[in-house]
């Protein structure tokens, strides 16, 4: 089997690459369970130092990773760098930090000595998704690999070149050979790694599906994982909120990297008062972006990255209007390329798929609510749990309401967004455990206690 790399504007070929068979597979993994038995005693301030290293070659060529990104899955180049520039910001963050929050925890009790010591588990399996393909895997792989484990990165199928280009990043900051690995490989390895007992714990970025699967053989292996899946994100909008505001961060969070983003703004849950002039407005600031080609600074609409997105979310939206919809389309878009034209959707009910599912596209379905207790019960009326935003001048009542949402974050008059410095992840069906963080880099360690009478 090949993977092959499609650039999603152009629909060209740019490359493929042979999948390892289970052979070169187990090889890879035996080389890093050896590399794991000299990197758990490397000093947390010497990775630390590996950290610099690691941002400095980020930095360095962001321009380079930011159109590899570009080409492959088809995010705008502004939000390309602009991931890569995060990568950074992980990598300083974690060299600022992790020697300070991995020491040991000391607990008064009436013995002579008790503390907590943290210590690496040994292989971290990461399989990741396409949408961020750089943030995705460093904001696991970095905290990972700085508590003392390795990682083995399964990548999507439709990103080769990421995936390759993560692991020669690493190698360029001077990383042992084994401490990051890029397995190319497909699915049904991938669950075959986690089946046969090959590694130690497991990070999985990606659908629901996906999530029930490998948790199910994850969980028979009694294997410690963190699972970051889909999201439905309410974005409710008072009526004390500034108008104008609250439709920029939208728009952007509806739109950033064409809507495929777990924790982008996917329901609008806005109250009646203010309806008419947010969704006027909306409709109007989606109307004004330029799709186009990806790598043009001026474009704010890129392609899907794979060609069967665009059916999925036109079947969503044919759901919606066979309902009962209305579908105010945003920008036109080349007709050439996985485009999909942006729109807003108003009259919407709860028995529509862009209501009920998760929408991973340019779609914004508009919900019109009388007051704060509807507002509420309707952002919590769904399966996922991960991130919402409220838009308020008022911040006690707004803050009153984020403590009755059901989610891992909430944003009050801003857009949700990850943070290096902030604990990251949903409930629910948005998954379990935390990224980033000192909750994060906590997440794969034995957390071993140690007492002396």
């Amino acid at each position: 089997m090949k993977m092959r790399s499609i650039n999603p504007y152009n629909e060209e070929l740019m490359a493929e690459f042979e999948t390892l068979n289970w052979d070169e597979t187990i090889g890879k993994i035996e080389k890093a369970r050896e590399r794991f038995e000299t990197w758990k005693n490397v000093p947390v301030a010497q990775r630390a130092e590996y950290l610099k290293k690691l941002a400095s070659v980020l930095r360095e060529n962001k321009r380079k990773y930011a159109e590899i990104i570009t080409k492959e899955m088809g995010m705008i180049i502004r939000a390309s760098t602009a991931s890569v520039e995060k990568c950074v910001r992980l990598c300083d963050y974690y060299a600022e930090n992790a020697e300070k929050y991995l020491e040991d925890e000391h607990i008064e009790t009436d013995n002579l000595k008790s503390y907590v010591s943290y210590e690496p588990l040994g292989i971290v399996f990461g399989i990741m998704p396409w949408n961020f393909p750089f943030w995705q895997v460093f904001r696991q792989a970095v905290p990972s690999v700085t508590a003392g484990n390795v990682f083995a990165l399964k990548h999507a199928s439709n990103v080769p070149q990421c995936a390759l280009a993560i692991e020669q990043i690493f190698k360029d900051a001077g990383y042992p050979e084994g401490v990051f690995t890029t397995l190319l490989a497909d699915s049904g390895t991938a669950m075959r790694i986690i089946e046969e007992d090959l590694i130690d714990a497991v990070s999985l970025t990606g659908s629901n599906a996906a999530g029930e699967k490998i948790g199910e053989i994850a969980g028979k292996r009694i294997k410690p994982m963190v699972l970051e899946l889909g999201g439905s994100d309410p974005f409710i909008v008072l009526d004390d909120a500034d108008i104008d505001k609250a439709v920029k961060a939208g728009v952007f969070s509806r739109t950033l990297n064409s809507g495929q983003s777990c924790i982008a703004a996917k329901r609008f849950i806005v109250q009646e008062k203010v309806a008419d002039e947010f969704i006027n407005k909306f409709s109007a600031a989606m109307g004004s972006l330029r799709a186009g080609d990806p790598l043009d600074e001026a474009t704010d609409i890129a392609p899907l990255a794979r060609s069967e997105f665009v059916k999925e979310l036109e079947s969503q939206l044919r759901d919606a209007a066979d309902k009962g919809a209305e579908i105010l389309d945003g920008p036109p878009v080349p007709g050439k390329g996985f485009f999909f034209r942006p729109c807003t959707v108003i009259n919407t009910s709860a028995d529509m798929d862009i209501i009920k599912n998760e929408v991973f596209g340019p779609i914004a379905p508009m919900i019109i609510v009388k007051n704060d207790e509807e507002a509420v019960k309707v952002a919590n009326n769904t399966e996922y749990g991960l991130g919402a935003a409220i838009f308020s001048q008022n911040i006690e009542r707004a803050e009153k309401m984020a403590r009755m949402i059901r989610s891992g974050t909430v944003a009050i008059n801003d857009f949700v967004k990850s943070d290096p410095r902030l604990p990251f992840g949903g409930i629910k069906k948005s998954g379990v455990g935390r990224e980033l963080s000192e909750y994060g880099i906590k997440e794969f360690v034995n957390k071993k206690t140690i007492v002396i009478k």
